[in-house]
């Protein structure tokens, strides 16, 4: 089924789209192709939704029907709509020109390289304590064959006593241990959702989520986050799900990846709500809970408004330790977690018990750690902030109060450019269109604050040199994709 916008959502989204006054004015009907043009690139509007009829537009605009008229007919010959007399207008994007948004993985062997595509922190002095004392517990496992497909005892009650103190009541039943969250992610799928399979996902969202949709050769339908807070418009997220009822719906609520934004209480419930009604399965990513700034308060896990085992979720170690550590974990009620270990046998049979005994004294330690890389992202979230006011004030970002990550707009659509040009300088970056279908997010720019300030604020200098140069023009010089994470 298509998803529909409605008039009065789609003239929120448009805001003050109307042509500037001035001698060099636009007509007002191209100043509405514009904005909904602008939309598109921005992936607040989807590819493939159907736009409102001219008079249920004009309506909701207090603008002439003609206007509308005029504004569709802009749309169709620019290549950004679709229409078939009788059943409506459809957004596409031109010559249905596609970019991947998976990330490919190169070795780091360019020791003078900034990587900025890559949002994870080097590893806590407190991993190595963590490996000893996990090499020492090792010997009471090796009387075993030791294949655990739940996950070790130990490391189950650790994160099962997280949840709980979330206030999310949690058993050890209810939680399967993975080798990271995206191995988390991968299996949900192969569970929950058969090959082409209707999913929802917002945009932005992580690269690597998207490719593993893409793997399961999953029907994707997108929900556009604003860049400013709150990101989530509650009206579209609803409509989305009530419209094209899809099997899964993949959010990221807590600091979501790339945007930073935090999900209101009260969305929540509304999702899990309405989730239930239209038989969608949630799938909820926390890979970034356990990191809030500046004394944010979280709201309740998505899963604490569950009462039909509609919501699973996915965490692991990789943002708040270290992603070098691959333990992840799914939370669900105990018989999908075991469904999900009967799945697990056609990828693997386990995750390694090393590993997991190291995760369960991370765990044990968390209070410290994770109160030291909450000062620390706070101090390089502030230097990176401070570097880009300084030397590209013409960007707009939303301060984040969680996560890694800050979501910048730039002064163009200019991303996947600055990208490649970034590169030549020394400087790894993460362009737009890596979180989003279809080559749209241009504007965009991911960039992590998980490097030193003194990284950080030589990379915003490169940046800036080269986007200047970037209005002079200049040949392109084309490279390997790197990961992005």
């Amino acid at each position: 089924m298509t998803s529909q916008v409605r008039g009065a959502q789609l003239a929120r989204l448009l805001g003050q789209w109307h042509a500037l006054p001035g001698r060099r004015r636009s007509p007002d009907y191209a100043a509405l192709a514009g904005a909904v043009r602008g939309l598109l690139a921005d992936g607040r509007l989807p590819l493939g939704v159907r736009l409102p009829a001219e008079r249920e537009l004009a309506e909701a605009l207090k603008i002439s029907r003609t206007t509308v008229t005029a504004a569709y007919r802009e749309l169709r010959e620019s290549g950004h709509l679709a229409s078939r007399r009788g059943a409506g207008s459809w957004t596409m994007l031109p010559g249905t020109h596609r970019v991947a948004s998976t990330g490919l993985w190169t070795p780091l062997d360019d020791r003078d390289m900034i990587d900025l595509g890559v949002a994870a922190l080097a590893a806590p002095p407190e991993l190595l304590p963590a490996a000893r004392a996990a090499a020492e517990d090792l010997p009471r496992y090796l009387g075993g064959a030791g294949y655990h497909p739940t996950g070790i005892i130990e490391l189950r009650e650790a994160v099962a006593r997280g949840y709980t103190a979330r206030g999310l009541p949690t058993s050890p039943d209810q939680i399967m241990v993975t080798n990271g969250t995206q191995h988390a992610l991968d299996l949900v799928l192969r569970l929950a959702l058969a090959p082409g399979g209707n999913v929802l996902v917002e945009a932005p969202s992580y690269p690597n989520a998207l490719a593993a949709l893409a793997a399961r050769r999953a029907r994707i339908t997108t929900h556009g986050l604003a860049a400013e807070e709150p990101g989530w418009d509650a009206d579209l997220l609803l409509g989305a799900l009530r419209q094209s009822r899809p099997k899964l719906a993949y959010l990221i609520p807590d600091f979501q990846n790339p945007t930073g934004h935090l999900m209101p209480a009260p969305l929540r419930e509304q999702v899990v709500a309405t989730a239930h009604a239209v038989g969608t399965d949630l799938v909820v990513d926390e890979s970034f809970v356990d990191l809030p700034l500046d004394g944010t308060v979280l709201p309740p896990p998505t899963a604490s408004f569950d009462r039909h085992s509609r919501v699973v979720t996915i965490g692991g170690v990789s943002k708040p330790f270290w992603g070098g550590l691959r333990i992840g974990w799914v939370r669900a009620s105990a018989p999908q977690v075991q469904r999900l270990a009967a799945a697990r046998v056609g990828v693997d049979m386990a995750s390694p018990v090393l590993d997991q005994l190291v995760a369960v004294h991370l765990l044990a330690d968390a209070p410290t750690i994770v109160a030291a890389r909450r000062i620390q992202l706070t101090a390089q979230r502030d230097a990176l902030l401070a570097a880009l006011a300084r030397r590209l004030p013409e960007w707009r970002v939303t301060v984040p109060h969680g996560g890694v990550t800050l979501w910048a707009e730039l002064d163009g659509p200019i991303s996947s450019a600055l990208a490649r040009a970034a590169e030549e300088v020394g400087v790894r970056l993460a362009p737009g269109p890596r979180f989003g279908l279809d080559g749209t997010l241009e504007r965009f720019l991911r960039l992590p604050f998980t490097l030193p300030a003194a990284d950080l604020v030589e990379a915003v200098g490169r940046i800036a040199a080269v986007r200047y140069d970037l209005d002079r023009g200049g040949r392109s010089q084309w490279r390997e994709p790197a990961v992005i994470a």
